[in-house]
C-alpha cells in the first residue's frame, strides 16, 4: 500500500512540474538565455549601434558567458577577440591598456568591432559570418558565384565552422529577441 501511495504522490508531483515548466516556459528561456554583463552591453551596444541580443547571441555562442574563455585559435574572453582585433581596438579606441579577459572591455572592443562589420556588409548574416570566418573571407566568398549569386549575400559558405556558427547564432538572437521584447520596449519608454 505505501509503495502504491509513494508512485501516486510521485505522478501527481512530476504532472505539477511538468505543468509548471509548460507555463512558465518563458522562465526556462530565460534561464537558458541569460543576460549577464547587462550593463556593459546596454553601454557598448548602444555606443556602437548594435543590437544587445546580438551582443548576447555572440557571447552565448563564442564563450557561454566565460569571462575566462580561450578558443583553440587563441581568440580570447567573452566575445572571444583575436589578438589582431584586439590590437586594432586599441589603436583605434586609444585604449592604453587592454585586459582582454574583463568583461567590459571585452564587450567593449566586441560591439566596436561588430560596428565595423555592420559598416562594411550592412547585413546581420554577412557580419555574424565575418564575425566568425573573418571579413577577408566573406569578401572572398561574395566574389565568388559558387558561394554568391549576387555579389551581397551567401546562398553557400564553405567554412563549416562558419556555417554552423552562423545557423547558432542567429538561432540565439531570434530567442533572445522573443525573450527580451517586452522588457526592452517598457526600458526605452
Amino acid at each position: 500500500m505505501n509503495k502504491k501511495r509513494f508512485i501516486i504522490i510521485f505522478i501527481v508531483f512530476m504532472l505539477l512540474v511538468l505543468g509548471w515548466v509548460c507555463i512558465e516556459k518563458k522562465f526556462v528561456l530565460k534561464l537558458l538565455h541569460p543576460r549577464f554583463y547587462k550593463e556593459y552591453v546596454q553601454t557598448y551596444s548602444k555606443e556602437f549601434d548594435i543590437d544587445e541580443n546580438l551582443v548576447y547571441s555572440i557571447m552565448k555562442v563564442e564563450s557561454k558567458f566565460n569571462k575566462k574563455a580561450v578558443s583553440r585559435r587563441k581568440a580570447k574572453g567573452l566575445m572571444q577577440i583575436s589578438d589582431m582585433t584586439q590590437k586594432w581596438a586599441k589603436d583605434e579606441l586609444n585604449l592604453e591598456k587592454v585586459d582582454i579577459f574583463d568583461p567590459q572591455t571585452n564587450i567593449k572592443i566586441g560591439c566596436w568591432y561588430l560596428s565595423k562589420l555592420y559598416k562594411e556588409f550592412d547585413d546581420l548574416e554577412l557580419v555574424i559570418a565575418a564575425y566568425n570566418g573573418g571579413s577577408g573571407n566573406v569578401n572572398k566568398w561574395l566574389s565568388n558565384t559558387e558561394y554568391s549569386h549576387d555579389g551581397s549575400k551567401l546562398h553557400n559558405i564553405p567554412f563549416n565552422e562558419t556555417k554552423n556558427y552562423l545557423k547558432k547564432v542567429k538561432e540565439n538572437y531570434l530567442v533572445y529577441k522573443a525573450l527580451y521584447r517586452e522588457e526592452e520596449s517598457n526600458e526605452k519608454n
